[in-house]
């Protein structure tokens, strides 16, 4: 049962765990900056000099990014997860991230010719998922109800063909433009713009304020579609409204990032693991453990070769990666037993 002292000190816990990351982000890196220090001025201390300029506008702002995106990406994975009962779902497996970053590359690729710069890639990510999501409701559920099989099958489905017209964009691109697309596929803050990273927060806040008045109805889905109903939920309600929320988290983190996988699907698994299925207290604990780990896999990113970078995508994958397959093959275990 959750009470509110575990509410606070699991919560406590997570926020301090997200704390250590942002200051061992500030301390690590090719140019040293002391514990102290970085300490320091993330408490609001004054400072001047290089350790100043290396902690707060350079490496404090990405930080921040990455936690955010980290965020969006976990909370997402939560919402699917729940909305599926599947613990393999995940924002990219449904092809609700392809479509932000179809919609993004496009306007990377062929806004310049109507006059759109960057500025309009983030709404336009965002407008990618929503469709996304509306063409996922079309496909899946054209008589008002969602199958999760068929839901999870037209997700498939639609990243292939959300791939392949990526690939397209990026192959008519110019050498540059081509190089600089492949590179956001495949996960990439080194190149981010902090400027938008007040959209992925309110895009945030938005789907948190969507899933925990909702978290009642997650529990009570996970026990089936028609259990729920009797005990009072409005399911396809509650699922397109979820869907939609949770769409403009994967659109505004995809904006900036790129696509980075696995966050959605380690975070949320492990934590149901660690303090149990209540969605009152997994929806936001989710939200600091995803912010945590990308910040983690981002400082890894930047420091693992020196002055060299490797793409944060590449980083989750190679943790992410060993843990689907375990995670995988458990399911497929659960599902048919020997």
């Amino acid at each position: 049962m959750l009470t509110r002292g575990r509410l606070v000190a699991v919560l406590g816990a997570l926020t301090a765990l997200l704390f250590a990351a942002l200051l061992l982000s500030m301390v690590v890196g090719p140019s040293s900056v002391t514990l102290g220090e970085a300490l320091r001025l993330l408490l609001g201390g004054e400072g001047e000099g290089a350790a100043a300029d290396i902690v707060l506008r350079v490496r404090l702002p990405r930080a921040l990014l990455a936690a955010l995106v980290g965020a969006c990406l976990a909370v997402a994975g939560v919402l699917f997860q729940a909305l599926l009962r599947n613990p393999l779902a995940d924002p990219f497996i449904l092809g609700v991230s392809g479509g932000a970053a179809l919609s993004g590359i496009a306007v990377l690729t062929l806004g310049s010719a109507l006059g759109l710069g960057y500025a309009a890639v983030p709404p336009a990510s965002s407008v990618g998922a929503i469709l996304t999501v509306g063409l996922l409701l079309a496909v899946a559920g054209p008589r008002g109800r969602l199958s999760p099989t068929t839901l999870l099958l037209t997700g498939v489905v639609f990243n292939a063909f959300a791939s392949a017209a990526i690939v397209f964009l990026a192959s008519s691109a110019g050498l540059a433009d081509g190089a600089r697309i492949f590179l956001w596929l495949i996960g990439n803050l080194s190149d981010a713009r902090v400027d938008v990273a007040g959209w992925v927060a309110v895009f945030l806040v938005g789907g948190l304020a969507c899933a925990i008045p909702l978290a009642r109805s997650l529990d009570l889905l996970a026990l089936g579609e028609d259990p729920a109903a009797q005990l009072g939920v409005d399911v396809e309600r509650a699922k397109r409204l979820l869907l939609v929320a949770t769409s403009l988290m994967v659109g505004a983190a995809v904006s900036v990032s790129g696509l980075i996988g696995f966050v959605g699907l380690i975070t949320p698994h492990l934590l149901r693991l660690r303090i149990g299925p209540d969605h009152r207290l997994l929806v936001p604990a989710s939200a600091l453990a995803g912010a945590a780990f990308l910040v983690l896999c981002d400082t890894a990113a930047r420091s693992l070769l020196g002055g060299r970078e490797i793409p944060v995508g590449a980083v989750t994958a190679l943790a992410g990666g060993p843990f689907f397959l375990v995670l995988l093959r458990r399911h497929h275990r659960s599902v048919f037993p020997t």
